[in-house]
């Protein structure tokens, strides 16, 4: 994306707040985007409670859009896959083509649990703990709780992650409104399971109504339970992290490009006896290390730790595997890389890396930041048929499925 310039607009669609410090918060963070933007006309438009409206922004922005060249990318600034993001907001952009029917409105996807905001809540989390040890610590994560059960279960997930990732005694998901538990619940449950500290965060991105509201029910219920230690973090706010998340959904859309299709160009890699890098050892590495073992690659594993199928492979000699973090001279001799941990700084210098030495690169976490991308793919018929879309994995599943169904029907 270096030296590419971007003509679509960029609208901000954020929830809204009565709340000053919320409507300051969400201004800031738009003109930290601006500002990793520079060539782009960045503005913020609201659902309710705050304007200008979302449809405000987009004719505003559509207004100050070329006339031959009509284009905006609507970013929901929603952590949740909820009814805003679902019916509100596409209703909204709907509105708003009607009035300029020449132009091209992207929507991207919503922030979702991106890893970048999961750095970002854990920051806040280390900020509320002072001096207390995770290990001793019960996690109450509250979220809004929506109609759509997806999202509700997004956030379950999304606090098992914690558990899993972040040392607690026990982590529990709560939500304020809809659906159960409620908040308090969420506390009497942590309570019970013989913690003697509790930390309660809320998943909410600035100051406003449920911020309010998670700070007073949690505060109330401590002067209620005196043996207990309640403390409670603060919102994720106008940061580096989230901005990073809303620029990377920008540039997924990639409004630069004009090519119906993916811009990628599709060729074959003739891997076989040929030297192969993996960084990270997880799922991702778990999922695509088998397909280049059957083109005959030989995979170099770099990860201090691995998943027990990757563990299996190196065990039987199929893989090499160096139980260590990720070395600059990893990279010599390797035609093609692979960069899967879970931590963007390490991915960062595996594809700087490679740029420097002319090898293509995939990112498992930003794809417009490598040089090489993975499709979808499928074997019929003694042939492997793969699908690139626009960066989008979830529509290059859905089209190889699609294809796949249409041959077996043929």
């Amino acid at each position: 994306m270096q030296g590419t310039v971007m003509t679509a607009a960029l609208v901000i669609a954020a929830h809204g707040t009565r709340d000053p410090a919320g409507q300051l918060v969400a201004h800031a963070l738009t003109a930290r985007v601006a500002a990793l933007l520079p060539d782009v006309d960045v503005s913020v438009g609201f659902i309710e409670l705050s304007h200008p409206t979302i449809p405000e922004a987009l004719s505003a922005a559509l207004s100050r859009c070329p006339a031959d060249d009509k284009r905006v990318v609507v970013v929901p600034l929603m952590l949740g896959t909820g009814t805003h993001v679902r019916h509100d907001i596409p209703d909204f952009i709907e509105e708003v083509v009607a009035e300029f029917p020449d132009a091209r409105i992207d929507y991207a996807p919503h922030l979702g649990p991106d890893p970048a905001l999961f750095r970002a809540v854990n920051r806040r989390i280390d900020d509320a703990m002072g001096d207390w040890r995770r290990e001793d610590t019960t996690l109450v994560l509250v979220g809004r709780g929506a109609l759509v059960p997806d999202a509700n279960a997004d956030h379950v997930r999304l606090a098992r992650m914690h558990y899993e990732q972040g040392g607690w005694r026990n982590v529990t998901p709560c939500f304020l409104q809809v659906t159960q538990p409620h908040l308090p619940e969420g506390l009497d449950r942590a309570r019970a399971q013989g913690t003697g500290q509790i930390l309660v965060i809320g998943h909410w991105l600035f100051p406003g109504r449920m911020r309010t509201w998670t700070h007073e029910q949690a505060l109330a219920w401590a002067c209620d339970h005196p043996e207990t230690a309640v403390r409670v973090g603060e919102v994720i706010g106008d940061c580096d992290e989230l901005a990073g998340v809303v620029l990377q959904r920008f540039r997924d859309m990639r409004p630069d490009h004009r090519v119906e299709g993916s811009p990628a160009y599709v060729c074959g890699l003739l891997l076989q006896d040929r030297q192969v890098l993996i960084v990270g050892g997880g799922n991702v590495a778990q999922r695509r290390v088998p397909t280049l073992l059957e083109a005959g690659a030989h995979v170099r594993l770099v990860s201090p730790t691995a998943t027990p199928a990757l563990e299996h492979l190196a065990g039987t000699g199929q893989i090499e595997w160096h139980r260590r973090p990720f070395e600059d001279s990893d990279l010599e001799g390797v035609w093609y890389v692979q960069a899967t941990t879970d931590d963007p700084r390490v991915n960062r210098r595996v594809a700087h890396g490679a740029e420097a030495r002319h090898t293509f690169c995939v990112r498992a976490d930003d794809a417009w930041a490598g040089s090489a991308w993975t499709p979808a793919t499928m074997r019929t018929r003694g042939a492997t048929v793969s699908v690139l879309s626009n960066k989008d994995p979830r529509r290059s599943r859905a089209l190889r499925d699609e294809i796949a169904g249409l041959l077996e029907g043929a």
